[in-house]
């Protein structure tokens, strides 16, 4: 690239900054006013000038985002979670089937306080047939003993197994195992508490299917002066999401038969006993039997020295984990795991089998700079050899683009093709595909910049899973905030792209900037793919010239059966719109809405029940926030 190009690309990232700090400050006049933000930043840059004012607002800017967070879940609680009670008040009570559900809490030493309102919440089930199964773990407290001991004297169906010696929390998860007569079995920690229709929530999905094997709920936090917040929302049965961090967590129920088939708490898997147990469960669980409740049952508490305080609070939790999956996977070959971008979380690395052949399909018009960088990058910084490049030349005119081809053509890997029709973004990789030698394709945009080595290494290992479809990479803008980390269908009534606009360190909603996971779809910039799923789907819907086809796509593979996945760990920057435009002409516009109404007529419902997402966050935004209004 020339001179001036790189000046142009070092500007646009500065003023890209400058923006995103004015934003910032906006935000902050709205809530702090101007006067008190003027004085502040003046004061910061007498003292450690442009930078310090820079950080100061970034600060106050994080700071009010977390406040309004809390005040949004307030409002959220005294709105949907409101009518949800009032909704529950008036159903009938009565189920046909009332299975006993055995609720397992491992004490030690618990500080009376929370133990009282443990117990408490699970004698406040508007669910009756439960029973607590409690080991304690030898503790040395007179007060938990009393306590305990008051429970066990006065509730028959609170059992108490008082452990001689201290074994730790799997060996006392495994005694109140043995205490369980249920034919389920969930999970209470000694400080936690649960909702008071939690059990009857879990119930009524078993009377609807009896074949489900495990049950999981959304959860919050609760202070020391029980005050909620941070409330997960979470997927339903996401499994590379679930191999990347423990999501599930609270509250898990599962069918005791399956527990009984497993090796219960194994003893050197504390910290991560509970993710080591689904694991186990797993194997002999269907992914159709994984039911995913999203309503809040389940309150962790987060008090000092709790993992749910911090995240690094207990850094031995990690290592188990690792443990864990460590054992799930030892008969997978050449799988290893080692710790993910952040503490509690992980990363399963599958190996490439055989080196097969990747065609990197790029359609292109013109505009050699952008051309140059794309393919400079890919030669450049892609660790994978073992790939051919195809160039879809779709009528560029312009001397220095068409120089820059013909120079391609000389290079053995790089075949450039004519594509001589009105632009089409599905006809013209379908047709490219076609010419394809490789088992895999690999579609990239002419405005793909490559910044890390093994971008296609990690897209190409879980590509070659057989469950797996679609794999999707992290795209920034040039100002390193990101693009792309995922679609959640129904955003802006089709599909939106997950956590734009985040700083490009920001860990996103629950760590999902920073794990490998499953997304209902990907955007098509950078997606790699086998090559006979492609075929096997029918390829790109040419109905959809331009929008939305990698949605259409994403959603038949789908509809195959496979999973969709998007990984943190290939980046790449998406210089978006630079090769085409906006949609900003008359005719551009009025073929968006013809895509628009082809997806909704095609899809309809499918659009508004994204899985991977939840129905309390909102469709209007795409950053996870709440969604207040009244759910059907």
């Amino acid at each position: 690239m020339d001179f001036v190009g790189v000046i142009i690309i070092k500007m646009k990232k500065i003023l890209f900054k400058s923006f995103k700090i004015l934003q910032k400050t906006f935000y902050l006049v709205r809530y702090d006013g101007i006067v008190s933000i003027t004085y502040k930043s003046y004061h910061r840059y007498v003292e450690g000038g442009r930078k310090a004012v820079t950080k100061g607002i970034n600060i106050r800017y994080k700071l009010l985002l977390k406040e309004n967070t809390l005040r949004q879940y307030e409002v959220w609680m005294n709105t949907v979670e409101k009518r949800d009670k009032e909704k529950r008040d008036k159903e009938k009570k009565h189920m046909d089937y009332n299975p006993l559900i055995s609720i397992l809490m491992p004490t030690y030493n618990t500080h009376v306080k929370w133990l009282e309102q443990a117990i408490d919440s699970v004698l406040a089930q508007d669910y009756t047939h439960w029973e607590l199964c409690i080991a304690d773990d030898a503790s040395t407290l007179k007060s938990t003993l009393t306590l305990l001991k008051k429970y066990d004297k006065k509730y028959p169906n609170i059992k108490i197994i008082y452990r001689s010696e201290n074994g730790h929390i799997s060996k006392a998860s495994n005694d109140a195992l043995g205490l369980a007569t249920g034919e389920y079995v969930t999970f209470l920690d000694h400080d936690d508490t649960l909702a008071p229709f939690a059990l009857r929530e879990v119930v009524k999905i078993i009377n609807k299917n009896r074949a489900i094997e495990l049950i999981y709920s959304d959860e919050d936090k609760i202070d020391e002066e029980n005050r909620r917040f941070e409330p997960h929302f979470k997927s339903d049965w996401n499994p590379d999401m679930f191999f990347s961090q423990n999501y599930l967590s609270h509250l898990s129920v599962i069918k005791t038969d399956i527990i009984f088939k497993t090796e219960h708490f194994r003893v050197g898997y504390e910290g991560s006993q509970d993710y080591d147990l689904i694991l186990q469960c797993l194997k002999f669980i269907e992914s159709k039997n994984i039911y995913h409740i999203p309503k809040i049952l389940y309150h962790w508490r987060a008090i000092e020295g709790s993992t749910a305080k911090e995240s690094t609070a207990k850094s031995y939790t990690t290592e188990a984990g690792i443990k864990a999956l460590e054992a799930c996977f030892k008969n997978d070959k050449g799988v290893t795991i080692c710790q993910g971008l952040l503490p509690n979380t992980f990363k399963v690395d599958y190996p490439i089998i055989d080196e097969p052949l990747v065609s990197i399909i790029i359609p292109t018009k013109d505009n050699y700079q952008l051309l140059f960088q794309c393919i400079s990058s890919i030669l450049e910084k892609t660790l994978y050899r073992h790939y051919e490049i195809i160039i879809v030349d779709n009528q560029t005119s312009q001397k220095e683009a068409l120089d820059y081809l013909e120079a391609l053509s000389s290079i053995n890997n790089i075949t450039i093709l004519k594509y001589e029709y009105v632009f089409n973004y599905a006809k013209i990789n379908n047709y490219a595909v076609r010419q394809a030698k490789g088992d895999y394709v690999a579609f990239l945009n002419n405005d793909i910049e490559i910044i890390n080595t093994l971008w296609l290494n990690e897209m190409l290992q879980h590509a070659q899973r057989k469950e797996i479809g679609i794999v999707g990479a992290k795209l920034y803008y040039e100002d390193m905030s990101i693009q792309h980390a995922g679609v959640i269908l129904g955003i802006g009534g089709i599909a939106g792209h997950a956590h734009k606009y985040f700083d490009e360190e920001a860990h996103g909603y629950f760590s999902r900037l920073k794990i490998i996971q499953n997304y209902s779809a990907l955007t098509a910039a950078c997606i790699v793919i086998k090559k006979s799923i492609f075929k096997e789907v029918g390829g790109f819907e040419e109905t959809l010239e331009v929008a939305f086809n990698d949605i259409d796509l994403s959603l038949k593979v789908l509809e195959k059966g496979y999973r969709n996945l998007w990984t943190p760990y290939a980046q790449l920057i998406h210089h978006e719109s630079k090769s085409r435009g906006l949609e900003n002409t008359p005719e551009k516009k009025a073929r968006f809405d013809r895509e628009i109404l082809f997806m909704k007529e095609k899809w309809g419902v499918k659009l508004l029940e994204d899985k991977c997402y939840n129905p309390n966050l909102t469709l209007e935004h795409e950053d996870f926030s709440l969604k207040i209004e009244e759910r059907n």
